[in-house]
């Protein structure tokens, strides 16, 4: 266990609500719904601010039935924060206003970020910023809709080195009322390889200094969230891949910045705990067992990294389908290990230097933004 030396707890405060301590859950396709955000914030002990998966604002404008179960909240989540994802201005401004009406939601995040191509496809996600009056028009509808709720974003630095974007959309974000922006700091083409670009948190901060910036990329421990806060000057810091099959993570953070506690080094056995719990929070989610844990499968190599847990193992409790079956198996390993040396390192992917697939003819001008419509929203929500 390491101690850690007192720190000051900033407040993050995104329009009416103080997130202390200035730590936020990333949006991630398949693991942020409802079960995946108790645990963090168990861990957390409520602290933080945990937002949930990717909606499509076609899905939910439609009321897609998978859509609609991934808007789903636990009653203690609050302030409950839905994350956005669209490229036509009116269907976004639809989605928003519906989110108002129904109260649906207490804060709205908007995904400028993602790198998949069947997002940049579309022309959505970490493409769309290139299109400056395509974004504008988006946060105009966004935020005119939003009423009282607050309306932040999450971006990249741009979509390759050769088209950087994020000051540019920063200002339009100002301008048109976005109350706060994330950065991740690698461009579309980077995807998760290489080492994020925490100068470029930095610039952000120093463009667009009337409104808080989050930073993203690269936190994979408590210490590494203070030190980009001290680096860049950053309002909070926003944790994706650094928490797989690691919730306890957040309680970390909570410990680090209010210097009060120590870094979670659980055994084996603890960590076999929360796998469990994992599993049967899904099942009660979708409202079957088989489907929570065959849905938990994809945690199992993050939850045992660095464990001394053979192959055959780890590929028995990868193709468990029901809790019977995970207990049997997790109660063969060896359960009194200790937390193992580097395993609070990189997790996740780290594929990089990828070619960006966009639409035909995405890059001859950023102002043109003809043939941008309604059909380029996905109709699922998730990813």
């Amino acid at each position: 266990m390491t101690t850690l030396a007192p720190s000051p707890s900033p407040t993050l405060t995104i329009g009416p609500h103080s997130v202390q301590p200035p730590v936020v859950l990333a949006p991630m396709a398949g693991i942020t719904n409802a079960p995946f955000r108790t645990l963090c914030r168990e861990f957390s002990q409520g602290k933080g601010l945990f937002v949930s998966e990717m909606i499509t604002t076609r899905a939910l404008v439609e009321r897609n039935e998978k859509t609609m179960q991934l808007i789903h909240f636990d009653a203690s989540e609050t302030p409950r924060s839905i994350q956005l994802y669209g490229v036509d201005p009116v269907t976004v401004g639809k989605a928003v206003r519906m989110i108002v009406d129904e109260d649906l939601a207490d804060h709205i995040d908007l995904n400028f970020g993602c790198p998949v191509p069947k997002v940049t496809r579309k022309g959505g996600g970490s493409a769309l910023p290139y299109k400056r009056p395509l974004l504008r028009a988006i946060l105009h509808e966004a935020v005119g809709n939003a009423g009282a709720l607050p309306v932040t974003m999450k971006m990249r630095k741009g979509i390759d080195d050769d088209h950087i974007t994020y000051l540019d959309a920063g200002r339009i974000a100002v301008d048109e009322g976005v109350t706060a922006i994330a950065l991740h700091g690698r461009t579309a083409a980077q995807h998760y390889g290489g080492t994020a670009d925490w100068e470029a948190i930095a610039r952000l901060k120093e463009h667009v200094p009337e409104i808080p910036v989050l930073g993203n990329g690269d936190i994979w421990s408590a210490d590494d969230a203070l030190r980009m806060m001290r680096e860049t000057g950053c309002d909070g810091v926003v944790v994706g891949r650094g928490c797989l099959g690691r919730p306890w993570l957040f309680g970390d953070l909570v410990s680090a910045f209010e210097g009060t506690g120590s870094f979670a080094a659980p055994t084996l056995r603890e960590v076999a705990g929360v796998m469990r719990r994992h599993a049967e929070l899904l099942g009660e989610w979708i409202g079957d067992e088989a489907r929570g844990v065959i849905d938990f499968r994809k945690h199992v190599a993050w939850y045992l990294k660095g464990f001394s847990v053979g192959s055959e193992m780890r590929k028995r409790l990868a193709i468990t389908s029901s809790l019977a079956e995970l207990d049997e198996g997790l109660a063969l390993l060896d359960l009194d290990q200790s937390w193992p040396v580097g395993a609070d390192g990189p997790r996740g992917r780290t594929s990089g230097n990828n070619r960006v697939v966009l639409p035909d003819g995405w890059l001859k001008d950023p102002y043109d933004c003809a043939g941008v419509g309604a059909d380029a929203e996905l109709d699922t929500s998730g990813g």
